[in-house]
């Protein structure tokens, strides 16, 4: 496995509350209530996904994404 210096993740609100990240490139996954609990799921998450300390990546990068509904 070749070691990745960043990984991002694509932040989203759900439908039921809260807010799910999805990680591009790799298959991680989790969710949380708000935004500062989903920091440390998916830190935890990219930390069980690699083998061991030197695979895993050095920076993890939030896209956040918001849909925004308004009266035209």
């Amino acid at each position: 496995m070749v070691s990745t210096t960043e990984i991002i993740f694509l932040v989203e609100q759900a439908p039921e509350g809260g807010y799910t990240a999805q990680a591009l490139n790799e298959s991680i996954f989790t969710e949380a209530d708000d935004l500062e609990t989903l920091k440390i799921a998916v830190k935890d998450a990219v930390n069980c996904h690699f083998d061991t300390p030197e695979h895993c990546p050095k920076i993890i990068r939030l896209h956040i994404v918001r849909d925004e509904v308004f009266a035209a």
